[in-house]
């Protein structure tokens, strides 16, 4: 069968189809409905097919879109019109969960598979009400029990339904954790950039100065003799204060000699 004849047969199918439908079942439906023909159908044959009726319907001038949501290949209407869709649907999409049923359809999302007795040691509270709504409401299935846990409980994942209204195909989809958290960090506001680099200069110059620990050394005229560390500076200083003291020193032991000496001159005298 020629690409040209295989498109219009998929965009049939997908149309009438109640339920997202995988490229492998439009294989299989094709095949089934022309079984007489000797050649049949291959997978990349119905790919193709499906990226031609994809481009078709990408036109401005049609309203919907064959999108793949929900694990397979559906007619869903275009963003543009979300708001005449409301108008025809509005009961049903005024219809929210609770904030005890998001906190618990959120863990199974995100913790699947899941048992009931796990979410509730996340939460902090009971959760069966919360469980059972989500489960009328299509958006949580019991896939099974967890043989390694005692009593062996039910286990719980996200539905084909949950996939579908979010307009993803499996829980890899679902937005990383930290990506939403880092949506929240708020980054301070710089009001003065340019301070901002000149502080950061002299934080930079202090920590230098603090590791090399070295004191500029000039000559009268202002000229760079040599860099001294403080042990240098400690030396010249104490060597620039004895200088000092030799003199009044030496100005003390004249005074006591000139004493001494004015002394002995008036024993004879006596």
């Amino acid at each position: 069968m020629e690409i040209s004849d295989l498109i219009p047969n998929i965009e049939a199918l997908i149309f009438a189809s109640e339920k997202p439908l995988t490229s492998l079942e439009i294989t299989e439906l094709i095949n089934n409905a022309f079984g007489f023909m000797e050649d049949k159908i291959t997978l990349d044959q119905v790919e193709a097919g499906v990226q031609g009726v994809i481009e078709k319907y990408k036109s401005e001038f049609y309203p919907f879109e064959v999108r793949e949501s929900g694990g397979g290949w559906q007619f869903l209407t275009k963003k543009a019109y979300h708001k005449t869709i409301a108008q025809l649907n509005g009961d049903k999409f005024l219809k929210r969960l609770s904030g005890a049923a998001l906190e618990t359809l959120a863990i199974i999302a995100y913790k699947q598979p899941i048992t009931k007795s796990e979410i509730e040691a996340i939460r902090g509270v009971s959760s069966d009400y919360s469980i059972q709504k989500l489960l009328e409401k299509d958006l949580v299935i019991i896939s099974g029990r967890n043989e390694l846990m005692p009593g062996k409980p039910l286990v719980y994942n996200t539905s084909k339904s949950f996939m579908d209204y979010f307009g993803i195909n499996s829980a890899e989809e679902l937005p990383k954790i930290r990506e939403i958290l880092a949506d929240q960090i708020v980054e301070p506001t710089i009001v003065n950039p340019e301070l901002q680099v000149a502080e950061e200069v002299v934080e930079v110059l202090e920590i230098e100065d603090d590791q090399v620990n070295a004191i500029l050394v000039v000559s009268e005229n202002g000229e760079l003799i040599e860099e001294a560390t403080e042990e240098d500076n400690l030396e010249i200083e104490s060597a620039e204060e004895e200088d000092q003291e030799l003199p009044e020193q030496s100005e003390s032991d004249d005074a006591g000699d000139e004493g001494q000496g004015g002394e002995e001159e008036e024993k004879p005298e006596e």
